[in-house]
């Protein structure tokens, strides 16, 4: 039996910081009614977690696989996690 939730990790390449990568992220996110958090990494590339109905997990992964339109994106790496319980959405620093 599999579970109508899903939690993923994700880190999207590309170029996706400084293209308000991160807010078109979270406002998608709440948008769709997924939990978790995205935030920049040094090495130029933003990593996140979804979590929620598989639904609307799968919309937000399609999201970021395009990116907002500044953002060029080559390459997104999922991967799935349990599931934490996550409340909220937020931007991480």
């Amino acid at each position: 039996m599999t579970s109508d939730r899903r939690r993923v990790h994700v880190v999207v390449r590309g170029r996706v910081q400084g293209v308000a990568f991160r807010a078109h992220t979270a406002d998608q996110a709440r948008r769709v009614g997924v939990s978790g958090w995205v935030r920049n990494r040094p090495d130029g590339s933003v990593e996140a977690a979804f979590e929620g109905p598989r639904p609307a997990v799968e919309a937000l992964l399609g999201f970021v696989r395009r990116g907002p339109h500044a953002a060029h994106v080559d390459d997104v790496e999922v991967r799935d996690e349990p599931l934490a319980g996550d409340a909220r959405f937020e931007i991480r620093s």
